[in-house]
């Protein structure tokens, strides 16, 4: 799918409830940087938190016992009191326990939507940080993967002030007690740790390695399988190399 036809669904992406394939097609604009989807995002994500600080508090208007009422045939002019008051009093504790229901309701609602508005808001950090490198003067890029059956497939995008990119696919989730763990490989020297990372259902994964990089001294960024916490040495096999000379 193209921009042009994702437009109408970027807020629903924003707020959580795109369906699958939108959103499949959404987070793949969104690996390769693509701007409008970018640009899209931002401003739907922007509409989500004003929607989910701007919803007015559930409670019932004057009228509505009135309504209550009028709706099940009690009229006051023909009644005494003590009926009336019974009915009125009843239908109020209806009310009330409607409305306090409605009220938590929506708390969670609202709840559920700040912890989606804020893991959004980490997640658009890290697209504008890896839009940076991708669109850094400096930036240099390579691929891997390419014309194999089905292997992870990718690229890397190296940035010598700003660090590494990673952006692949075809990678399965880690199993339990497992993460992928990059790796920056100097010439003639052993590979640095360049951190963990956990792939999407989908098999894509976006990894980013903040700092310096020595380009000209750099032979290659590759991944591996580690335990969770983490390795000081790369554990074979090694799953990719990404050759950057």
């Amino acid at each position: 799918m193209n921009c042009e036809e994702l437009r109408d669904h970027y807020e629903l992406y924003a707020m959580g409830v795109a369906g699958e394939r939108e959103k499949s097609e959404i987070r793949e604009h969104l690996n390769r940087g693509c701007e409008v989807c970018m640009a899209e995002m931002k401003r739907a994500r922007t509409i989500a938190a004003l929607l989910s600080g701007t919803a007015p508090p559930m409670a019932p208007s004057p009228k509505l016992r009135r309504r209550i009422l009028a709706s099940v045939g009690f009229e006051q002019k023909r009644f005494g009191w003590a009926p009336f008051l019974a009915a009125a009093t009843v239908l109020s504790l209806v009310a009330a326990f409607y409305f306090s229901g409605r009220e938590r309701e929506f708390a969670d609602i609202a709840a559920r939507l700040r912890d989606q508005l804020g893991r959004q808001t980490i997640e658009l950090t890290r697209l504008n940080e890896a839009f940076a490198i991708v669109n850094g003067p400096d930036t240099t890029m390579t691929s891997f993967g390419a014309g194999q059956p089905a292997p992870p497939k990718g690229r890397v995008f190296v940035n010598p002030s700003q660090g590494v990119l990673l952006i692949a696919s075809n990678l399965p989730p880690a199993p339990a007690g497992k993460k992928y763990e990059m790796w920056v490989i100097p010439k003639g020297g052993k590979p640095v740790p360049a951190g963990l990372f956990q792939s999407e259902r989908d098999g894509s994964a976006m990894h980013i390695q903040h700092g310096p990089v020595d380009v000209s001294a750099t032979a290659a960024v590759a991944v591996t399988m580690e335990d969770e916490a983490g390795a000081l040495q790369p554990t074979p096999p090694i799953l990719f190399v990404a050759s950057l000379q």
